[in-house]
């Protein structure tokens, strides 16, 4: 067992954000509410997998919405205490430990400030291994946890709870709940056993989150290549594999909210004279890079945009004409690379045409 600490959570920020392949909300913004929950309550107890208890009700949380909204609604810091309060209400049962429904973006830092106020561990896992759109994108939902009672809540206390036994179909209430609440939402969903937890979560993916940060604040200290540097700390993770994939300057976006979600095309063209230019598709996260034809990746492999100076990664939201990128694509865990995972969360998922070829490091 360790412990989050305000010291932590710039360098957690910074790799969230990467793991969030573009959305998930700007951990920025989260980081303002975690801090201050830490600052009320102290530091929070991290748990691995192999730490939680059989028994331990675990229940999965994090913001929904469109990551462009997040940056004119900011939350309150209540929201989350409204979903648990009524998630308990409507089963019962008292949650024992909290981990994010997924590990990029804004979500990385929404447990902590809830299990901060309870007095709660958080979980040093999620069921994304990364950021995605849609709520059954889980590899909880993928090996046979229910997403339901999901608890979802706004700034103003509204609340609900969805019963539904199908995942997808949770998404798509608490999508128009969502939309109804003004584009952004707290949710609290995938309860389940510790036992539960250890056959379905992807470890790990809060300390990744802090070791990437960690890894490019010390190599820029050193002034060593960042980019270099996230490449060879992630092959030697069990994310096993990341390459640098391309880097130009932003050409052309287009970008509009779709249902819920941020969703358009990134133009790169390339430093190199008379090569094609990178076209990345987005729907809230970065799904499949392509040059002159060809894939250079897609999901679920990660596919960030990174500024070129700093090696940081550029939220969707904040994507602009003329920025100067690297794009970094990382090979996701094997437990998000079986056949049930790729049906849930891979390119057909998406409407993608493009066969599912894991990232290479050549």
């Amino acid at each position: 067992m360790r412990e989050i600490t305000i010291h932590d959570l710039d360098d957690l920020a910074v790799g969230a954000a990467i793991l969030g392949t573009g959305g998930g909300g700007d951990p920025y913004i989260g980081k303002l509410v975690a801090r201050a929950a830490l600052e009320e309550s102290g530091p929070v107890r991290l748990l691995s997998l192999d730490e939680v208890p059989d028994g331990a009700q675990v229940v999965a949380c994090g913001a929904m919405g469109a990551p462009t909204i997040l940056i004119e609604k900011l939350p309150g810091g209540e929201e989350m205490e409204t979903a648990f309060a009524a998630w308990e209400r409507h089963t019962g049962r008292r949650i024992e430990a909290v981990m994010p429904f997924e590990a990029g973006g804004v979500n990385s830092m929404v447990p902590i400030a809830v299990a901060a106020r309870r007095g709660l561990p958080v979980i040093d896992a999620d069921g994304m291994g990364r950021a995605f759109p849609q709520l059954e994108m889980e590899t909880f939902n993928v090996y046979g946890v229910p997403a339901c009672p999901t608890a979802i809540a706004d700034e103003k206390g509204n609340v609900s709870v969805i019963e539904t036994p199908s995942a997808a179909q949770a998404e798509w209430i608490a999508r128009g709940l969502t939309i109804r609440m003004g584009g952004q939402a707290y949710v609290a969903n995938y309860g389940m056993d510790g036992a539960s937890a250890r056959r379905v979560s992807v470890p790990g993916t809060m300390s990744l989150a802090v070791g990437i940060g960690r890894t490019l604040r010390e190599a820029k200290a050193a002034r060593r290549d960042p980019v270099s540097a996230l490449v060879a700390f992630f092959a030697g993770t069990h994310y096993g594999c990341a390459r640098l994939i391309g880097a130009g300057k932003v050409g052309d976006l287009s970008r509009r909210e779709v249902n819920g979600w941020s969703v358009g095309t990134v133009r790169i063209e390339p430093f190199e004279p008379g090569a094609d230019p990178i076209l990345v598709e987005i729907q809230n996260e970065n799904l499949v890079a392509e040059q002159g034809g060809q894939v250079l990746a897609v999901v679920p492999d990660l596919i960030s945009i990174l500024d070129l100076d700093t090696a940081e990664a550029i939220p969707t939201e904040r994507l602009r004409y003329g920025q100067r990128v690297n794009i970094l694509a990382v090979r996701v865990p094997e437990i998000m690379r079986t056949p049930e995972a790729l049906a849930i969360f891979g390119p057909a998922a998406f409407g993608l045409k493009h066969a599912y070829r894991p990232l290479s490091e050549t």
